[in-house]
């Protein structure tokens, strides 16, 4: 009987004494704080890649568009690689850029006139669309510019996350606009 007397004793001390439960409670609470801690970084290195890659394709496409019937592609090389300095802090070698241009006839079919990628510091002559075919331009946008042209600026990235703790699968960002010749007419593309 005495022993459990002692026991039940040490259990009320235990049970009165406050002053490990403090560090108990940091103990529990450490690993979900960190874990917010790191989602709310990884969260807004991603959301700001987001708005670095929505940048570049606007940047690329409205240069595109400012440019008075003919472009010489070394101009348009030069605005890749302009755009590209956007992503600064982060490597641009990853970013895929792509300008298309497009004619929509008076009945709202769209032609690719010609397209371009820059891509790891090199601009690429073939891209997904050749000269002739179809673009899928937005209804809304084929609406405005019937019987004109419009240049598609597309930009894509993929994300690696940071840490990798709070989500380990890269997270594909692609932007597009669309932008008609501030000068209206075609421009075409000079070698």
């Amino acid at each position: 009987m005495r022993a459990l007397r002692q026991t039940i004793r040490i259990l009320r001390r235990w049970r009165d004494d406050r002053a490990g439960v403090a560090v108990v409670e940091f103990a529990l609470i450490v690993p979900i704080m960190l874990l917010i801690y790191l989602g709310t970084m990884e969260a807004s290195a991603l959301i700001s890649m987001d708005r670095k890659v929505q940048s570049v394709s606007a940047s690329i496409g409205d240069l595109t568009a400012r440019a008075d019937k003919t472009l010489p592609v070394s101009q348009l090389q030069d605005y890749f690689r302009a755009a590209s300095g956007i992503m600064t802090p982060y490597s641009a070698s990853e970013v895929r850029q792509m300008v298309t241009a497009v004619s929509v006839s008076a009945e709202g079919e769209t032609s690719v006139e010609w397209s371009r990628e820059f891509h790891g510091g090199s601009l690429a002559v073939s891209t997904a669309y050749a000269k002739g075919d179809t673009y899928p331009l937005p209804a809304s946008m084929i609406a405005v510019a019937k019987g004109r042209m419009v240049i598609a600026a597309e930009a894509s990235y993929s994300y690696k996350p940071l840490l990798g703790l709070v989500f380990e699968q890269a997270v594909n960002l692609h932007r597009s606009g669309y932008f008609l010749p501030r000068f209206d007419g075609a421009i075409t593309l000079k070698p």
